[in-house]
């Protein structure tokens, strides 16, 4: 009589670490490719920045926007043609001449972005936004 071992069979086993690798993966590909909300449908308030310097710029055209909807072109309140006129004429001297478009926080978001739109359309391109 011969004696024959036994053969054990092996435990299967799950390899799982390619398994987290390609989950991982996943996770941040579907992270990375989300679409958030639109901005202008949430109810924002912006902040104050109190930690910005000062802005300092040398032959700047200044535009103002007063809460009750007036236009300041450095200084001098205009209404909205003498204002694009204005921006018209400072473009034809100066094209690359900064703007600072300085609005008051209870201003509508409406004036100020007409007033970046009017800057855009004659070529002023440098457009800065002051704030407190």
């Amino acid at each position: 009589m011969s004696v024959v071992p036994e053969r054990r069979r092996r435990r299967a086993e799950i390899n799982i670490v390619p398994l987290v690798d390609v989950l991982v993966t996943l996770i941040f590909f579907f992270l990375v490719s989300m679409q958030f909300r639109d901005l202008h449908a949430l109810n924002i308030t912006f902040p104050k920045i109190e930690t910005a310097g000062e802005n300092i710029f040398m032959d700047q055209i200044e535009v103002a926007v007063s809460a009750e909807g007036e236009f300041y072109f450095n200084g001098v309140r205009m209404d909205r043609d003498e204002l694009r006129r204005s921006l018209e004429t400072a473009a034809e001297f100066a094209g690359e001449t900064p703007v600072l478009v300085m609005a008051d926080e209870e201003s509508r978001l409406r004036d100020v972005t007409m007033v970046m739109d009017f800057c855009r359309k004659v070529g002023l391109e440098r457009i800065r936004l002051q704030s407190r």
